[in-house]
């Protein structure tokens, strides 16, 4: 469950004819992006809400992020200055590629493109050229150096090439344990705790691995490492390791630890700077078009008690598909998680039961007549997202040929249906058992909504085995849900149970183990790791595309990073503004 803040304030009273004169005054009539299904409008009615269903003492702040402002956004990284610089450091990397292949300064390089944020743009020659050595990688994963190794292990599995554990039993003594002659190779041994965060489930030197650098690792900042710049990686690495941190951000983070490197590359510098601006342009662009039509839907105006928050939701869809390419997948998600926002606090705070049993109806048969019983509110939310999801669907239908709407439609009432079990727990007064509250919250956190609508945005291979996957939710889709679900948990355990709202994955083990806060979070995070492990095994298992596994994966990640100090969705507090201006409104000091 999110952050439960709301204020009960009974919509008033509306005669309309259509929907976005009932939205919206101000909205134009075409303020829909396309006509491909009918619309049907809200016939009249006086229906209103009385009943709150959680506590009337607070609200949520209204958005700080004014439409004038986003509307205001503007960047200097665009036309074809920019473009041909760009393309002129990209034909200079290309060639380092080629220079560094079968070596380890082309596992260096192709960590730091990674890390640097621009590995999008040498996707192919990456792939190439990592299938070229993979036959011959014992050249590196043999080799007497830890860092070495351990760097060479991760690249290649985050590029999707397996690997074996057995390649650090090199490192290991007889009786299993990491011998300790590597213990002061500080270099090494951040090489190898990154590593070991690929773990798949059942791996016990790799979980070997994590528990020994973890622990020399605080060890030896604890005594005071001498380079400054190691010591910055070692302090977030054991905060957050790499491979669950949000790409953009890492991308932000590390241009300022890169550019203090003794190896470092201007060229490289130069163009992650670059692309960094001028990606920053375009989803300046696309989030002008959400605020306009955000703006024009006007749900926000008539559901008041509900979280404003397209700028936050932005960003999400930024941490999961921030690639220029995937305009479409960050529309959708950014549309997608303002609806699910609006529907959860309908369900956690303002809607009676049997207005929730109506509303989970209507859903599930996916009918403009199940409104018919509805209350006006709930009129609002239901037409917006019935025009806005069949609109998808008719976007690829009329591209691809393929229905969608069927996968849709059920990935909304699954969300739904699990969001009134929750419901119904909390009115009961029932406290549910961390694996029941578990088996339900994966599928309330609302992330196989994202992942299905993800997948369908972004023209993924469509056949019956990828289809199936969506359908019965392959562990790719249940993990990185679980992932959003228990981050989301430890961020508003303490200010549900401060209301005696129990039923988060926190509240249900301290009940069921009699167990403390701390005690419970420390479980939670036990899950979080495990549930990486499984997602981890699940992408070799995986029937869909890279691409697509990348999205799984980056949900994960941006779950992981905005509710890393508390709920950056409910309250837009101080962390989560500095979010949005470092990675939306300020670009990267850059001399053209």
């Amino acid at each position: 469950m999110a952050l439960h803040l709301c204020v009960i304030t009974s919509p008033s009273s509306s005669k309309c004819l259509s929907l976005s004169k009932f939205l919206s005054p101000k909205a134009p009539s075409n303020s829909h992006l396309s006509l491909g299904f009918r619309r049907f409008s809200i016939p009249e009615t006086t229906s209103h809400q009385t009943v709150p269903l959680r506590t009337e003492h607070f609200q949520y702040q209204p958005t700080i992020w004014d439409y004038d402002f986003v509307e205001s956004l503007q960047s200097s990284f665009v036309g074809e200055t920019c473009t041909n610089k760009t393309e002129k450091l990209k034909e200079d990397v290309r060639i380092l590629l080629k220079k560094a292949v079968g070596s380890l300064a082309q596992f260096e390089l192709i960590d730091v493109l990674g890390r640097l944020g621009i590995g999008h743009l040498f996707e192919d020659d990456i792939k190439t050229s990592l299938s070229n050595v993979y036959n011959d990688n014992d050249r590196f994963l043999r080799d007497d150096n830890l860092y070495a190794t351990a760097l060479t292990f991760r690249v290649f599995r985050q590029h999707g090439f397996k690997v074996s554990q057995d390649v650090f039993k090199i490192y290991m003594d007889e009786t299993g344990k990491f011998n300790e002659s590597v213990c002061q190779d500080v270099k090494g041994l951040l090489s190898l705790y990154e590593a070991s965060h690929l773990v798949a489930g059942g791996e016990k030197i790799l979980d070997k691995a994590i528990s020994f650098t973890t622990n020399h690792l605080k060890a030896h900042l604890d005594k005071g490492i001498t380079e400054p710049n190691l010591a910055a990686q070692v302090s977030r690495s054991l905060e957050i390791p790499m491979h669950w941190r949000m790409l953009r951000s890492e991308a932000k983070w590390y241009m300022d630890v890169y550019a203090k490197e003794k190896s470092m590359n201007p060229t490289l510098l130069q163009l992650a700077k670059m692309d960094f601006n001028m990606v920053q342009a375009t989803l300046q662009t696309d989030l002008r078009n959400m605020s306009r039509w955000w703006r024009n839907l006007g749900v926000a105006t008539k559901l008041p008690f509900a979280r404003d928050r397209l700028v936050e939701s932005f960003l999400w869809s930024v941490g999961i598909a921030y690639e220029p390419q995937y305009a479409r997948c960050r529309e959708w998600l950014t549309k997608v998680m303002n609806f699910v926002l609006v529907i959860d606090d309908i369900y956690d705070v303002y809607g009676s039961v049997d207005e929730l049993e109506l509303f989970t109806e209507a859903v599930e048969r996916w009918d403009h007549t199940a409104m018919d019983k509805l209350p006006y509110y709930m009129k609002i939310c239901f037409l917006a997202l019935y025009n806005m999801t069949n609109d998808m669907a008719y976007e690829v239908l009329k591209e691809q040929g393929c229905d969608i709407l069927p996968y849709l439609t059920k990935s909304w009432a699954n969300f739904i249906k699990a969001m009134l079990v929750e419901a119904k727990w909390f009115n009961t007064g029932y406290t549910p058992s961390l694996q029941e509250y578990i088996n339900n919250g994966w599928l309330s956190s609302s992330g196989s909504v994202f992942l299905v609508h993800a997948f369908f945005a972004t023209n993924q291979k469509i056949n019956s085995e990828v289809l199936e996957g969506l359908d019965k939710n392959h562990d790719l889709l249940y993990c990185s849900s679980m992932m959003f679900r228990l981050s989301n948990d430890l961020a508003t355990s303490s200010a549900e149970l401060e209301r005696g709202d129990v039923a988060s994955s926190v509240g249900c083990y301290m009940r069921e183990a009699n167990a403390s806060e701390v005690d419970a979070q420390k479980h939670i995070r036990g899950l979080i790791m495990d549930t990486w492990k499984k997602m981890n095994k699940s992408i070799f298992e995986s029937p869909f595309d890279t691409a697509f596994v990348n999205i799984a994966i980056n949900l994960a990640r941006t779950s992981l990073f905005i509710y890393q100090y508390g709920d950056g969705l409910g309250v837009e507090d101080s962390q989560s503004k500095e979010h949005i201006l470092s990675l939306i409104v300020n670009p990267v000091e850059i001399k053209l």
